[in-house]
């Protein structure tokens, strides 16, 4: 069976960060403390998997990415929701981090851009040396959000953990993308096609 294509622009955007938005929606909605984050927490996990499940009946295909953060989402707000500790949730960004700057540095290792297999079609034209440096880059960039989260987690409260998370990383994540199109561009990416890739930041 055929897959349709990967959702792009606004669509992509709703897929990867929607279910952020709702946790950081639903925890000021529910106010503050304990149960917020319980409340939060649990509505950040029914969005993951509605969201997973949209693209998989819209576009017949999940991004790895969305797979993986999708399980951990699961697995540690299931872990935070039973024993109650705010914690595990924000844990899960570190280990989400790490593992796929782990992944892209065994690729390296390996001479394989599997930022690739990763984000998909979606830089036409970019040489493999191309696509080499550009996991080169995330990868480092993956060790420095985990780095900058378990900063975080262990010096300021849940609040302001989770604003940071979500529009601080977010941002930073945008403008890391943005940095990277000159070099993308010196390696054959295809300039008439550059905007719709600015979505592709892999980070939740």
């Amino acid at each position: 069976m055929s897959g349709k294509a990967e959702p792009q622009g606004t669509m992509r955007l709703l897929v990867d960060f929607g279910p952020l938005v709702v946790f950081f929606a639903t925890y000021k909605l529910a106010g503050a403390g304990l149960h917020a984050v319980l409340v939060a927490t649990g509505a950040f996990m029914a969005a993951i998997l509605i969201s997973t499940l949209a693209a998989l009946i819209s576009f017949r295909k999940i991004t790895p990415m969305l797979w993986l953060s999708t399980i951990l989402i699961v697995s540690f707000g299931a872990i935070t929701l039973y024993l109650r500790d705010p914690r595990f949730i924000q844990m899960k960004p570190t280990i989400y981090y790490l593992l796929l700057a782990g992944f892209l540095f065994v690729g390296l290792w390996r001479r394989k851009p599997l930022l690739r297999w990763l984000f998909g079609p979606v830089f036409p034209g970019l040489s493999d040396e191309g696509w080499l440096k550009l996991s080169r880059n995330w990868g480092l960039f993956f060790i420095v959000l985990a780095i900058a989260n378990e900063i975080l987690r262990a010096s300021v409260d849940f609040d302001t953990w989770l604003t940071l998370k979500v529009w601080g990383v977010t941002l930073v994540s945008f403008l890391f993308a943005a940095a990277n199109m000159p070099m993308l561009l010196r390696h054959g990416l295809d300039p008439e096609k550059k905007d719709s890739v600015m979505t592709e930041t892999p980070v939740e």
